[in-house]
């Protein structure tokens, strides 16, 4: 009986007071707030390796026994954080496509976490369902697409991408393609050559195969060729297999690319295809007035795949698929166990995706769509094309520094000695240079770029979804570029010097 009396009265280890939690809550808040304050003098990285994070960490260190003050350990894990990490919030960070977070955002995941809602069914989660909802319909509305359409939320554009393609296997492939499996059906699926990798993920995981994809090649603008996939496509239904799928960027990881997608949309109807458009990172470019024309299609698509943490600034993780016809949604995921006992007047979002438990990653968006606005977002993705195009410009007027490409805001570039510019003999040694010139540079701390492979030459790539990023920023790029250049061309040479 005592033992169930202490039960009763019991007071949970993992419980604090309202006290303390305010205490811990306001000291993390000032802490974030310094260090946002003093982001943009910091290093990005300092280039630590992996044993030595581990030693700062002491990994090796046995799980306690007994727990510790709860500030204590929010004051260790910020200083961690804080000292050795890599900041995608730096002004000069523009290597992958993952942005500067809006802080709006990081105080919505702070309220979606204390609620704690299970968005997979409305009944767990009535609010957060609905602004799920809502949020969906507003990112559709920004991008010019149905806002009756089907959508959800989910970790980012591998998911967006995998979700969506399995929504038009199941529409494409016939109606018993779920129970039966793929059997010897010889799906195809088309897209460029530039497509990121989530494609071979998505065939391997949906049992296709890798070898279901034709591989497109893509033009001198990076863009797919519209006469080689169309007589693909002619050719592998003369042979008996079964186009379904062809997919679009909207805005290729290397260079920026936007395919051409409304023509590709007649061709899909031609054909009786599923239009999937990847703009994980750069449909969102649609409100923005100068690249819009290049979007022109993009609501013909069977549905899209779009990223609010790249080119909405919201932390990660914030992944959305769209698709067109919601019951395409359902007829890829949908199942009922006796066990379930949801009304079909809401949504459920377990009969939209994957998950059956999950978090609720709308509520950053959503609250992020309402402070800045339509107008906002188009001016920030606006400012953020207009100083990929100035550094762009700035690097053609540079003898050391040779422009390869420039596509929404991702330039491309490379290091070039002078007295190398006009040989060809040397397109090994500058790729070599400039590899080597990206691992200083990422190293360093000042400026994080990634890379690129463009017509076979190494480049240096230069990604800005970054609010904090200024035209000062870009500029100091360039010099930083040029002098580590110049002495690591010199270390190279006396090294090969006989």
């Amino acid at each position: 009986m005592s033992q169930a009396n202490d039960v009763i009265d019991r007071i949970s280890p993992a419980a604090i007071s309202s006290d303390e939690f305010r205490r811990a809550g306001h000291r993390l808040v000032d802490q974030v707030a310094e260090f946002l304050d003093l982001l943009p003098a910091s290093p990005i990285t300092r280039g630590e390796s992996p044993s030595a994070i581990r030693e700062t960490m002491d990994a090796a260190r046995p799980l306690p026994r007994e727990g510790s003050p709860t500030t204590d350990l929010l004051d260790r894990a910020a200083t961690l954080l804080f000292d050795h990490s890599l900041f995608n919030g730096h002004p000069s960070f523009w290597g992958y496509i993952t942005s500067s977070p809006a802080p709006i955002g990081m105080l919505g995941d702070f309220l979606a976490s204390a609620v704690n809602a299970n968005c997979g069914a409305w009944l767990l989660s009535p609010m957060a369902s609905e602004i799920e909802a809502q949020t969906v319909r507003w990112i559709a509305e920004m991008l010019g697409y149905p806002t009756g359409c089907g959508g959800l939320f989910v970790s980012g554009g591998n998911m967006a991408n995998l979700v969506c393609f399995l929504a038009a296997r199941a529409a494409k492939a016939g109606s018993d393609i779920r129970s039966r499996g793929v059997g010897g059906a010889r799906l195809r699926a088309y897209c460029s050559s530039e497509t990121h990798t989530w494609i071979q993920k998505a065939a391997d995981i949906s049992g296709l195969g890798t070898d279901s994809i034709r591989w497109i090649p893509a033009d001198e603008e990076f863009r797919m060729d519209m006469e080689v996939l169309r007589t693909r496509i002619l050719a592998d239904i003369e042979t008996g297999d079964k186009p379904f799928l062809v997919i679009a960027n909207a805005g290729t990881v290397s260079t920026g690319a936007v395919d051409p997608l409304g023509r590709l949309a007649s061709l899909c109807r031609e054909f009786d295809l599923w239009l999937h458009v990847d703009g994980a990172y750069g449909a969102l470019a649609a409100i923005a007035p100068e690249p819009a024309a290049l979007f022109a299609g993009l609501s013909e698509a069977d549905s899209i795949a779009v990223d609010p943490h790249k080119w909405l600034y919201a932390p990660l993780e914030a992944g959305c698929a769209l698709v067109r016809d919601v019951s395409s949604l359902r007829g890829a995921f949908a199942y009922h166990p006796p066990y379930y006992h949801f009304g079909v007047e809401a949504i459920n979002y377990f009969d939209l995706g994957p998950q059956n438990s999950r978090g609720f990653r709308a509520l950053k968006v959503w609250l992020a769509l309402q402070q800045v606005g339509r107008d906002g977002y188009a001016q920030m993705i606006s400012d953020d094309i207009g100083l990929s195009r100035a550094m762009y410009e700035c690097i053609a007027e540079n003898p050391e520094l040779e422009a390869l490409s420039q596509g929404l805001s991702i330039t491309t570039f490379r290091y070039v000695p002078p007295d190398l510019r006009m040989d060809s003999n040397f397109g090994d040694y500058l790729n070599d240079l400039n590899r080597e010139l990206l691992t200083r540079l990422q190293r360093g701390g000042k400026a994080y770029l990634s890379n690129a492979i463009i017509g076979g030459k190494y480049a240096l790539r230069a990604c800005i979804v970054n609010f904090r990023t200024t035209l000062q920023d870009v500029k100091e790029l360039l010099p930083l570029v040029v002098r580590l250049g110049k002495d690591l061309d010199g270390e190279m040479r006396r090294q090969s010097e006989p």
